[in-house]
């Protein structure tokens, strides 16, 4: 059989997150929490912050894909990968202990428990501590303050805060002058869209002036984006179109995706931005990539589950093809070994 082609005239979305995830999971040593995790001193950015990420990103892959695929299978295994980092989720418990009132533990807990990956004794200890007028009344950024409101809810716990009364107080609630955006508004932003919709989930989460709002601006903000060659910011951007009520037409998206197709090397792997400061060429390794290679594959995956004549195309008997000699045994077996 030959491999269903890509919508004419359209990048293959599908085929570029396969190539962005198995990246990852050649890559998967890196997501590892070391053993200063629970030290003092530990960075916080370097061991759970991309361990939470990849979790993030497998179950928003895996739930909009179909068991068989190579998206899927593969998104599953780094899942437990993940959770094996973690110990199988017993380190959330010993983190919360450690420092009651941060929110990190939680955040990246609630990808997990999204997942299907629960620790009941840490979500007993968590109950608790939401309940405290500490962490009712912590002083945090607007778009933190909705991470937590939705981690609380995906865990099962009530927010503590209404999100739409939160979101009015972010840069993007208050429909801000289009020209004002720029890479910090712009990382907000789309992390606003991102929990308003439980990380594309929920794609009726957008208010509609807020929608409105997106719908006119994204493509210029995207240009911007491809202009300066800063493509993990582009592929946050589009998957905030793919989280929309309703997305762009891919005729307004199709030039983002064609300069991140064309950024993406032959091994998968996408470097968050094109050049250096200088102009240099930004070195291949994993933190300059591991994150923007995330997000190709989520804004991917997305966006092929939400183009109408892409659905078809998730078809379990073209992903050993499309991936060549690469392993794609990823049958996921809690607790075995690597």
């Amino acid at each position: 059989m030959t491999a269903p082609a890509a919508p004419a005239g359209l990048t293959d979305v599908r085929r570029l997150a396969e190539a962005a995830l198995g990246w990852l999971s050649d890559n998967r040593a890196g997501f590892r929490l070391g053993d200063d995790a629970l030290g003092a001193g530990g960075d916080v950015n370097r061991s759970w912050k991309p361990l939470g990420e990849l979790a993030q990103m497998c179950v928003c892959v895996r739930s909009h894909t179909r068991p068989g695929t190579f998206l899927h299978d593969t998104a599953t295994d780094l899942l437990h990968h993940a959770w094996r980092e973690t110990g199988d989720g017993a380190l959330f418990l010993d983190l919360q202990r450690l420092e009651p009132c941060a929110p990190y533990p939680l955040e990246v807990y609630a990808a997990f428990a999204s997942g299907g990956l629960r620790h009941p004794a840490y979500e007993e200890f968590a109950a608790g501590v939401v309940r405290t007028r500490s962490w009712r009344t912590a002083e945090l950024l607007p778009n933190r303050l909705l991470s937590i409101l939705n981690s609380e809810r995906r865990t099962g716990l009530t927010p503590h805060r209404p999100l739409s009364t939160v979101l009015r107080t972010t840069w993007l609630g208050g429909l801000p002058e289009p020209w004002m955006f720029e890479q910090a508004a712009g990382y907000t932003l789309t992390h606003v869209v991102f929990h308003l919709t439980d990380w594309g989930h929920d794609v009726h989460g957008v208010p509609a002036d807020i929608a409105a709002y997106l719908e006119t601006w994204l493509p210029a903000w995207l240009d911007s984006c491809v202009e300066a060659q800063h493509w993990d910011l582009c592929c946050e951007l589009l998957a905030v179109a793919a989280a929309l009520p309703e997305p762009p037409s891919p005729e307004l998206t199709e030039d983002a995706w064609r300069a991140v197709a064309g950024a993406q090397d032959a091994t998968g792997a996408l470097t968050e931005v094109g050049h250096g400061p200088q102009g240099e060429e930004v070195p291949r390794i994993f933190r300059n990539c591991y994150h923007s290679t995330l997000v190709a594959a989520f804004a991917a995956t997305l966006t092929a589950a939400r183009r109408p004549e892409d659905r078809g195309r998730d078809d379990p008997s073209r992903d050993d093809r499309s991936r060549g000699d690469r392993n794609t045994d990823v049958t996921p077996r809690p607790g075995a070994p690597e």
